[in-house]
């Protein structure tokens, strides 16, 4: 892979980054309920606090992602680093989805009963499914690797 193209992913995965981080930072301010709180009122709340602890799992596997792309460009893609860091990556993306499911029963069994949690709960479906397809990607570009490792390294035993 050019390094160009290494770079414009890197680029792209700080990017999400960034936009994640400001989505936030921001939407706290503009949720409903949080309309006519004072500031400390609205980041003191326990499910948006919650919401940032679970956050750490999605900025870590972006951060995997970034180091990912950096082997690639570096041409270390068969290595163990790489390997661990596709590892990493399904771990996060693993514990990500238990952490949406868990935010979505919270919703489901202690919302307001004037309030509808559908859109709440469409979210997370949809979420906890692009987390499972990522574990899943993860995982066979996991084993990919660890067999054509294994076969690189038998190759140069034997050379």
């Amino acid at each position: 892979m050019k390094r160009i193209s290494t770079v414009f992913l890197q680029a792209v995965v700080v990017l999400i980054g960034i936009v994640a981080l400001i989505i936030l930072i921001r939407f706290p301010l503009t949720e409903g309920r949080a309309a006519n709180l004072d500031l400390f009122s609205i980041y003191a709340d326990p499910f948006i606090l919650y919401g940032y602890a679970a956050s750490i799992a999605f900025f870590v596997a972006l951060y995997k992602a970034f180091r990912l792309l950096g082997y690639i460009g570096q041409n270390n893609v068969f290595s163990s680093k790489a390997i661990g860091t596709l590892k990493s990556i399904k771990y996060c993306a693993i514990g990500l989805s238990g952490l949406i499911v868990m935010a979505g029963l919270y919703i489901k069994i202690n919302h307001n009963k004037e309030d509808d949690p559908a859109g709440f709960l469409a979210m997370c479906i949809v979420t906890t499914f692009v987390t499972i397809v990522i574990a899943t990607a993860a995982a066979v570009f996991e084993k990919i690797l660890q067999n054509a490792t294994d076969m690189k390294s038998e190759n140069d035993l034997t050379i």
